[in-house]
């Protein structure tokens, strides 16, 4: 049994070294732990850009299944934003941390984005306690008019290119598309007074985003205005107003998240729906110098509304749509060890470890316990079986060649065989002490019914234990899919209550909890393969005990018997 299982353990212990075989990765500073390697793919697998982007903000999500946030600073200043090369500092804002509920979004200014690359990436470090917040930037300043991110408590929104604020409250929905939104009921548009930076100049170039879910479907309402220039919901159809020129775009249904946008560039203008161009027309954009307006008569949420004073083309918007949006798969993302191992792609075993929920350790640890049972049983009860058929096969030879009386002998040790063999030389001799030179019926069964009672016992000495492993077989895939179901409880209930619906924040808690099942299966079915071996020896054994009482009843009659 010992030689069996020895090559078993060494394939696991060769799987699991591979499991958690470390990548080797030169950190940009070893005070900063924590490492996080965002890979933002502008390939086909990933987003597929038509041009090269110069000078972009890219989003970044950080959630337990990709940062570890135990290990940074609590209010997350020890942040670091690094380029590809891991050595030059990008300047990044961050709009949200929450350490508790283990979720960020932070916006990460790069130069350069390429098309059809996989190659792009950056570096987010942190863990040093006695780091300060360096870094950081209002990345939105420069290039953009407005930028609302709605990312404040209830209160007024403001602005984060200009800190322009908005006239009146805004109310917040918590679980919207980028953290916050704004929640609009319809009564009163959000608005940002008149200001230089949302001034636009006759023939001049502007480009007008943001993300909208509508409540309900047939409605009108002006999604945002700036004076002459404003983008509206007619029934389901994007319209854009321009001077009075009409512009008709694609569908906006209901409760469904969709960005929407209008950019103007020399006399020509085009409606964006999801990152694809929707409408176009002929027309020049005229001056205005009156504000902004989000939401007009809207009901639904409205999240990350972004005014440039300069024309974004396809490549832009489909960016925008597919970086901010709740699955942006082009953005994927790896947690590394501290020390530089990395835990993702050989050590995909080290991210499910480090996302079990506690509920999962507790299940995975009374796993744990039952198969060390389930395997000290099998391996104590295998060799106990294995010796006593040995010894049963020593003692019947001896038996049948020689004929009479047997005496005690180190091959017999362990021999169930032998024990039933000296009860019943006992029984008869105690008979023939008394003086009874031949046996009678009676005595010959009650040293029948001697040797039976002992048979029994026996066979509960045989079957001692095993019903652990029938609480292994049956118990273990119930616990492992207890931990599993409640695992994946907790991890809807977190980006439930987070309103990050990221496929990237939920695929990490879910893994880890079908690794309670795993486990579950993994007492299970060698417990089942034990069982049945044992279970098996253990029958034979028995029928052999209960073929030897009746040679040796019958051979005690024509010896000792009444004649």
């Amino acid at each position: 049994m010992t030689s069996l299982l020895r090559p078993l353990l060494a394939s696991l212990a060769a799987a699991s070294a591979l499991a958690l075989a470390p990548s080797a990765h030169a950190a940009w500073n070893k005070d900063f732990p924590t490492h996080t390697k965002i890979v933002i793919d502008t390939t086909a697998k990933g987003l597929a850009l038509p041009a090269a982007l110069g000078e972009v903000l890219v989003p970044i999500r950080l959630h337990s299944g990709n940062f570890d946030f135990a290990a940074a600073k609590v209010d997350g200043s020890d942040l670091r934003v690094i380029a590809a090369d891991d050595k030059t500092a990008l300047p990044f804002e961050v709009e949200r941390y929450d350490g508790v509920n283990e979720l960020a979004l932070i916006w990460v200014k790069l130069p350069q984005l390429p098309a059809g690359s996989d190659k792009n990436m950056v570096h987010v470090y942190a863990g040093n306690p006695n780091a300060n917040a360096e870094g950081r930037a209002a990345v939105f300043a420069g290039g953009y008019a407005a930028a609302l991110h709605f990312a404040e408590a209830d209160g007024v929104a403001v602005d984060a290119a200009g800190g322009l604020k908005s006239t009146a409250p805004v109310l917040r929905e918590t679980n919207g598309l980028l953290g916050g939104s704004a929640r609009l009921d319809g009564s009163a548009p959000i608005a940002l007074a008149a200001a230089p930076a949302l001034r636009t100049v006759a023939g001049g170039a502007l480009t007008l985003a943001l993300w909208i879910k509508p409540e309900a479907s047939g409605d009108n309402a002006t999604l945002a205005s700036m004076g002459a220039i404003s983008l509206q919901r007619n029934g389901d159809k994007l319209v854009a107003q321009v001077a009075g020129a009409t512009i008709t775009g694609g569908s906006l249904p209901a409760n469904a998240w969709a960005h929407v946008g209008l950019s103007v560039n020399a006399g020509k203008a085009t409606l964006y729906i999801n990152g694809k161009p929707a409408g176009q027309g002929d027309v020049a954009l005229p001056a205005a110098d009156a504000g902004l307006q989000v939401g007009a008569g809207f009901k639904g949420l409205v999240d990350e509304v972004e005014v440039i004073a300069a024309a974004r083309d396809e490549a832009w918007f489909r960016l925008e749509s597919g970086a901010q949006g709740a699955e942006s798969g082009f953005i994927r993302s790896t947690k590394e060890a501290a020390g530089g191992a990395e835990e993702g792609g050989g050590g995909y075993f080290g991210i499910l470890l480090k996302n079990l929920t506690t509920d999962a350790w507790v299940v995975i640890g009374i796993l744990m316990f039952m198969f060390a049972v389930a395997a000290w049983v099998m391996v104590t009860k295998g060799i106990a079986v294995v010796r006593a058929g040995r010894a049963n096969d020593a003692f019947m030879g001896r038996f049948r060649e020689v004929g009479g009386e047997l005496k005690a002998s180190a091959e017999f040790a362990g021999s169930p065989l032998f024990r039933l063999y000296a009860t019943g030389v006992r029984e008869v001799s105690k008979r023939q002490q008394a003086g009874q030179r031949e046996l009678s019926g009676a005595a010959l069964d009650a040293i029948k019914a001697t040797l039976d009672a002992d048979l029994v016992r026996e066979n509960h000495t045989l079957n001692a234990r095993m019903v652990l492993l029938t609480i292994a077989i049956s118990g273990g895939p119930f616990l492992g899919l207890l931990g599993t179901v409640v695992g994946v409880m907790i991890t809807f209930a977190a980006i439930a209550a987070a309103g990050d619906v990221n496929v990237n924040a939920i695929a990490p808690g879910i893994a880890a909890a079908l690794l309670a099942t795993v486990a579950g299966l993994g007492v299970a079915i060698p417990a089942l393969f034990g069982y049945n071996y044992l279970a098996a020896r253990i029958k034979n054994l028995s029928a052999d005990m209960q073929i030897f009482v009746d040679e040796f009843v019958t051979r005690a009659a024509e010896v000792h018997g009444t004649r």
